[in-house]
């Protein structure tokens, strides 16, 4: 091509991180791309050799309504339809340690979540459900071992092994402190319950994630794509880190590692992130802490970005779901969400739900995506832009390491500011105009957005409160109390992460069988470990 017949530069334009993208790219811009063949080191075109052809990514819509029947009913709703595992939201109280009948739980209870006070409202929640044969996802962290603890006995009180559950505990209490905020306990001992519930799946429940290092909250919190990647890596070195200082193997944990990604609007910039992220996690786990091949594959999930819907003519989500959920498939993603269209109003109706798991199976069953492994690998662009982003990621990633790494940062609210700021930056573009979003700044319809019918939450927390209050009159209080007391000494020990730690994720169990509410052992952790207060 001579130079006369080159195309035009115009204005600058960038990605939604900020990065540069030029008009047009050629082979030089991807020079040196760091590929190999997928399901080999380091993974950049996937974790494995055939990827969709030999098995699609697992199909998931997050559902949580108000009481664990509600739940079970859309739960079964979702499989007859093909969705190929579940993801359970969890009202606030439960996130935060808080039974149903508590004060601070007064007006919140099932409002963004399914309300879960004790193991009978598990065996409700999950009725029905083969435990093993359906993976299931919990979005849960300061409460993960209990809400674990929960699902292992309701498999147990039906005669199912540990063995043979599957599924994942968010369990990244890390980002709660960064951009989420239902954290319970202060860093030190909640650190050191992560590493227990790494050890405990390692040896009890071998086919469970004991983690899902979650960079959607990061990004739903005003986060770019380049500060989720260093973000959630930064996070996982802290992990990692403290798993080994308490005598684990890298190996014996590792490879149960999982990932939640989220996906937004600009497709090449979501394809190229997950593609970088596979290759900045293997070079990580290799070569900082000596990990095996199997402890070097990047596994994650998807969602959809939950921040990126509009109340405003909110049928126009319906596209942007599909635009990200194909960047998904094309990223590489093992699991999937996809929002409904509604959700911007209120919980998303059965008619919305329904609509975005046959997204998911259009895609992959229609689109051809899954035909072929990492189709747009090659791609100049596509290449170029891989790259960049791991270069700014890893950057951003060594500022954290030099102020002590992850927990030191989050203390010195280096994270914070910087998603504050990357927050406040977009917001400025959107009321200048710079940043469209069609239906709110760009071909409005001046139109008020429709209104979706709720639940009434104040019977529905009355009931919730009079179910919890009977299950404490029918158990054994002896058996509470001494599983509780048993709980709080056995806890004494994880005040110091330096010390050797009893095995708690059996304790917990065991209050868990006595009937013990989420409350009551989470205020038995607080009253051994305090609570966290950011300063």
């Amino acid at each position: 091509m001579s130079a006369s017949s080159k195309p035009r530069v115009g204005d600058v334009k960038t990605s939604p991180s900020g990065l540069e993208i030029k008009a047009v790219y050629r082979a030089d811009d991807a020079a040196g791309a760091e590929l190999g063949d997928p399901g080999q080191f380091p993974y950049t075109r996937g974790v494995q050799p055939s990827m969709y052809r030999g098995r699609l990514w697992t199909m998931r819509q997050y559902a949580g309504f108000g009481t664990a029947a509600e739940s079970n009913t859309r739960y079964k709703m979702l499989l007859d339809a093909g969705q190929t595992g579940l993801s359970v939201a969890f009202d606030l109280p439960t996130q935060m340690g808080i039974d149903s009948d508590a004060p601070r739980a007064l007006g919140e209870v099932g409002r963004v979540g399914v309300a879960i006070d004790t193991v009978e409202d598990m065996h409700t929640l999950l009725d029905g459900i083969p435990l093993d044969q359906v993976s299931t996802s919990m979005t849960i962290n300061a409460t993960a071992s209990t809400l674990l603890a929960m699902y292992i006995v309701v498999a147990e009180e039906r005669g199912i092994s540990r063995a043979a559950l599957s599924g994942t505990t968010q369990n990244d209490i890390l980002k709660e402190y960064i951009a989420r905020g239902t954290y319970v306990y202060p860093p030190v001992p909640s650190l050191a319950l992560v590493a227990e519930t790494f050890r405990f799946c390692a040896t009890e429940v071998p086919n469970w994630n004991p983690i899902s290092i979650s960079g959607y909250h990061i990004r739903e919190a005003g986060a770019t794509a380049v500060q989720e990647l260093a973000f959630t890596f930064a996070n996982t070195i802290e992990y990692v880190q403290r798993a080994i200082a308490a005598g684990l193997d890298v190996d014996t944990f590792a490879p149960r590692l999982s990932f939640f990604f989220a996906c937004h609007n600009d497709l090449f910039e979501e394809v190229a992130k997950f593609r970088a992220a596979r290759r900045i996690y293997a070079h990580l786990m290799r070569e900082r802490f000596g990990a095996s091949d199997a402890s070097t594959r990047l596994r994650f999930h998807t969602q959809t970005g939950g921040v990126t819907l509009t109340a405003q003519q909110p049928l126009n989500n319906v596209v942007r779901v599909t635009v990200q959920a194909l960047a998904a498939a094309l990223g590489g993603t093992q699991s999937l969400h996809t929002n409904g269209y509604d959700e911007a109003l209120a919980l998303p109706t059965a008619e919305a739900a329904t609509l975005a798991l046959r997204t998911q199976q259009i895609i992959a069953f229609e689109s051809g995506v899954a035909q072929t492994v990492d189709p747009l690998a090659g791609s100049f662009y596509v290449e170029a832009l891989t790259s960049e982003l791991e270069t700014h990621a890893l950057a951003l990633m060594d500022q954290v390491e030099a102020l002590g790494g992850s927990a030191a940062a989050i203390e010195k609210g280096f994270f914070q500011d910087e998603i504050a700021r990357s927050a406040y930056e977009y917001q400025l573009r959107v009321e200048a105009g710079d940043t469209f979003i069609v239906g709110v700044n760009k071909f409005g319809d001046g139109q008020d957005p429709p209104v979706i019918a709720t639940p009434d939450f104040s019977a529905l927390e009355r009931g919730q409160v009079a179910q919890l209050r009977a299950v404490r009159a029918e158990r054994d209080g002896a058996r509470v109390e001494a599983a509780l007391a048993a709980l709080a000494a056995g806890a004494a020990a994880y005040a110091n992460a330096g010390e050797v730690r009893a095995p708690l994720m059996p304790m917990i169990i065991e209050a868990v069988r006595a009937r013990a509410s989420v409350g009551e052992i989470s205020d038995t952790l607080s009253s051994v470990w305090g609570a966290y207060r950011p300063t």
